[in-house]
């Protein structure tokens, strides 16, 4: 499969899938959590309160891993492996470019002063399980 192929089927698999999980390092090891994430691109944003671990986690270290896209139907489900750095952001703007009312269950809405975005920029991802072949990288680059 060629890198235009590769990108086209992450890309299908960003926009469809938006629960996965986000790991983190907490005292030198990895914590995980579900989150649900929205893309531009390969860029992936997230919402969460300022007041949580992970905020306090990425300020300690930036560098995570999110696992996207596995659906639960069993072997050969395409997913991706994203690694990455995070970033926090309380801009307005950022803030209206994820906030949909989805997240009212969590926020008073998108100027609730806890609200802040986290914006995940890829410096690796790979392809799992894509039809029974080998894991492949995407170039992005």
């Amino acid at each position: 499969m060629n890198q235009t192929e590769l990108k086209n089927n992450a890309l299908k698999i960003l926009e469809e899938s938006h629960v996965g999980t986000l790991a983190t390092v907490k005292d030198n090891k990895p914590h995980s959590r579900y989150m649900t994430f929205f893309n531009d691109e390969f860029t992936l944003y997230t919402a969460t309160s300022k007041q949580t671990q992970k905020v306090d986690e990425i300020e300690d270290n930036p560098h995570v891993h999110i696992l996207l896209g596995y659906e639960g139907q069993g072997v050969g489900d395409a997913f991706l492996e994203i690694e990455g750095e995070m970033s926090v952001h309380d801009e307005q703007s950022m803030i209206d470019k994820v906030w949909n009312d989805a997240l009212r269950g969590w926020f008073s809405g998108p100027d609730d002063p806890n609200l802040v975005i986290l914006a995940i920029k890829p410096n690796r991802v790979r392809l799992i399980n894509k039809k029974g072949e080998e894991p492949q990288t995407i170039e992005l680059q």
